[in-house]
């Protein structure tokens, strides 16, 4: 029997000039210790953000993740015509009405705001749901006479309860293909089509601290006084990144079997459009100071029938800069050695489909087919992946 496609893995290797586009909680550059050296290090849920916000815009299907979905029904009830006051209170229910545990949103004076709740997980829903939700409080109108204060030892109970949680439990084809985790909520939860793993520089980093200075424009004009207004420090990196997502065919197209009858033509377009938003997307963090908008130097794309296969490790050991410096011809030499040698040690009927695309010239012997364009390249993966729908 033919082995069927179930995995398509992307590697990506890409430089980014000076920049941070990954902060922690004190605005450092992100790093890893790999290989025994350091290496600067973007998070995988930064950059899934990105995709994703790319992903919607070229899609058209947008998703909200929110602890605030009374708030947005709100707003959506006042643009109807409500009054304020009421469509707040509405909001409360609404934010009440489910099965998420929720709280009274408090103001920078740590008292309770009347009518602003907040339910205690992130609520991750179809745009259009928000709609539904404001169409119920709509519908129950005259029961929303409680106000949410946060006074009292006992919290009041929604005029909506068990009426909002079907709709919390709707998704569309981001949440599809991304999943989504809310256990509160009955039959909510959707596993993930995708993994995406941390962004690594496939070469050992330094951390560079940037001195900067701000000039008082009006103080400057004046001549009375000389210096900044304003003085500090940044940290920002260079590195040529190693980038690795996989698409889990089977998982999508179970995700998708309530729409059998266009499942196969949704898996096409969700994956596609994915694969295409894995390439282009960038973090957008101290992108007006940095500007770093690179594009990948080399994709490989490879549909596999048994797991998912990350290149990382070759790059354990550290990636050296040519004679002339520069890392990113090296470390796509790195990818087709090793894709060589590990496919070889699977065996060879692992790898369904092979092909790349790249700015480098020579030839790359253990990456597949070489495509003109990105678009090209994920056409011709897609269009071998599901030829037929994985079983």
């Amino acid at each position: 029997m033919n082995p069927k496609p179930r995995f398509i893995d992307i590697h990506v290797v890409q430089p980014v000039p000076y920049a941070n586009l990954n902060r922690d909680d004190t605005n450092s550059v992100k790093s890893m210790l790999y290989g025994d050296v350091l290496r600067t290090r973007i998070s995988s849920q930064s950059w899934k953000r990105a995709i994703r916000e790319h992903f919607q815009d070229m899609l058209g299907e947008n998703a909200l993740r929110t602890r605030r979905i009374g708030e947005r029904v709100a707003e959506v009830l006042r643009e109807r015509g409500w009054d304020t006051a009421l469509a707040e209170r509405a909001g409360a229910h609404v934010a009440a009405g489910s099965s998420i545990k929720w709280e009274v949103a408090k103001g920078k004076d740590k008292q309770p705001i009347a009518n602003k709740v907040l339910t205690n997980a992130l609520v991750y829903l179809p745009e259009d749901a928000v709609e539904d939700l404001a169409d119920i409080a709509e519908a129950h109108k005259g029961a929303l006479t409680t106000d949410f204060t946060g006074k009292g030892k006992s919290k009041p109970e929604s005029a909506l309860k068990g009426k909002i949680d079907s709709i919390l439990a709707k998704r569309n084809g981001v949440i599809n293909l991304f999943g989504r985790m809310l256990t509160e909520v009955d039959q909510a939860n959707v596993d993930g089509a995708v993994q995406v793993a941390h962004a690594f520089t496939t070469h050992t980093t330094e951390v560079e601290l940037d001195y900067f200075a701000a000039v008082d424009d009006v103080t400057e004009a004046k001549g009375d006084e000389t210096g900044s207004g304003h003085m500090g420090t940044a940290e920002f990196s260079t590195g040529t990144f190693y980038r690795f997502a996989t698409v889990d065919l089977k998982e999508l197209t179970k995700n998708l079997s309530d729409e059998s009858d266009t499942a196969l033509n949704a898996a096409r377009e969700l994956v596609g459009q994915f694969l295409l938003s894995f390439i282009e997307s960038l973090p957008q963090a101290k992108k007006n100071s940095t500007a770093p908008h690179t594009i990948p130097h080399l994709v490989h794309v490879a549909v596999r029938s048994d797991r998912p296969l990350s290149f990382a490790a070759a790059f354990e050991e550290p990636v050296r800069s040519a004679g002339h410096g520069g890392f990113v011809g090296r470390s796509v030499e790195g990818i087709d050695a090793y894709a060589k040698a590990a496919n070889t040690l699977l065996g060879p009927d692992r790898v369904l489909h092979a092909a790349h695309a790249s700015l480098q010239v020579d030839k790359l012997e253990h990456l597949g087919e070489r495509h003109p364009s990105f678009e090209a390249l994920v056409t011709a993966a897609v269009d071998f992946a599901l030829a037929e729908a994985p079983q």
